[in-house]
């Protein structure tokens, strides 16, 4: 999240104390756990070692990695471990820089969880219906039984059910909050039991956590050795189009993504790219307080509107929407040249849109469209 900002400064407020207490005393077994987590081929691999990572120091000619002489300066491969990006983030973050992983976009991240602890066809991932698509898709790809605890009818969480999903070969639990499509964000609380009682590594999905009151939990890292907090340059900061994703966790694990991951992962460009939107923090507070003020006004309007059955409560830069007849108005946008996203399909989400936060123009213009969709039924 942005440093600075009341709703992400600080850490979450204290819950579940005996809780915590309890998963302190077993903190330096579990360090030793995640070893055992750790798919055995995995422990044992040796990573490729590239002409970067074997010299990484000044030099005024290279002639180590069969690189042009030509075409500067994308004629060098970039730094593996992209070293000067991820010290400057963990100033910004408030972490340290062998807390950081880059990929790209937080798929890359996801995928990797599923590489380093998880064994084809034997272990399983565990996550609430409905959210982010890719945990499933990442566990299929893998060949991992994926567990899904759907949600009560409120978009709240069953924290108990979650829990009881697991088993002895549980190794991912994956938490998106605030969640995507639902838009809400889960009590500190809720999230805080998750990582002190489930037996393998929680991953909290913090895309959309630029846009919630909850601060994030980075501040928290260093108390939970199985915690992963994945963030992205996609949403506040606008960035979806250069596809660079962060995982922040213990040194333990981030040098098993190091190891797991291809040799140079996030290309010269991007790393210049993210250093210079680094610098643009002010612009980017600006971006998300112009989103938030939209989404107030839009939300407000949006109540008004006859075919809008339930608006969700939303910690994130979209909103969700249950209307009539879902499928008929979607259609309706689109031939008005406005691309919503239809999630009926979706576990709970039956007759519900998810509505982006974009311009106030562009808000303007959807509820324009809505207001002929009305009037052309009536």
């Amino acid at each position: 999240g942005l440093p600075g900002r009341g709703r992400m400064a600080g850490s979450p407020q204290r819950g579940c104390s005996d809780t915590v207490a309890s998963y302190r005393l077993k903190k330096q077994t579990m360090m030793k756990q995640i070893e055992q987590w750790v798919r055995p081929n995995i422990r044992q691999l040796r990573p490729y070692s590239s002409a970067r990572n074997e010299f990484s120091g000044e030099a005024s000619v290279w002639l180590d990695a069969n690189e042009s002489p030509f075409n500067a300066p994308y004629n060098r491969y970039p730094d593996p471990l992209q070293t000067e990006l991820k010290k400057r983030l963990a100033r910004q973050r408030g972490v340290r820089p062998e807390q950081i992983f880059l990929g790209a976009g937080s798929d890359e991240a996801i995928d990797l969880l599923y590489r380093i602890f998880c064994e084809p066809g034997k272990s399983n991932a565990i996550s609430i219906a409905p959210t982010y698509g890719m945990y499933k898709v990442c566990a299929d790809i893998n060949g991992v039984e994926y567990r899904e605890v759907s949600l009560h009818d409120d978009f709240s969480m069953d924290t108990e059910a979650v829990l009881a999903a697991a088993d002895a070969n549980s190794r991912l639990l994956f938490l998106c909050s605030p969640n995507n499509p639902t838009g809400n964000a889960f009590p500190v609380s809720e999230i805080e039991r998750l990582i002190t009682t489930f037996d393998g590594i929680v991953a909290v999905d913090e895309a959309y956590i630029d846009f919630s009151a909850q601060p994030s939990w980075l501040g928290r890292l260093d108390e939970f050795s199985n915690l992963v907090v994945l963030q992205t340059f996609s949403k506040a900061w606008g960035s979806a189009g250069v596809r660079l994703g962060m995982a922040f966790a213990s040194p333990a694990i981030i040098d098993y993504y190091n190891k797991v991951k291809y040799p140079y992962n996030i290309s010269a460009p991007v790393q210049r790219y993210a250093l210079e939107m680094l610098d643009r923090a002010d612009d980017v507070r600006r971006w998300v307080d112009d989103i938030l003020s939209v989404r107030s006004q839009f939300v407000e309007q949006l109540s008004a509107l006859p075919v809008v059955k339930k608006i969700y409560p939303t910690d994130a830069n979209f909103v969700l929407i249950r209307v009539d007849d879902a499928g008929a108005l979607y259609a309706w946008l689109v031939a008005e040249g406005i691309v919503v996203r239809n999630r009926s399909t979706v576990t709970l989400c039956g007759e519900c849109l998810r509505v982006t936060i974009g311009a106030g123009d562009e808000m303007n213009r959807l509820l324009e469209a809505l207001r002929r969709y009305i009037q052309n039924r009536e």
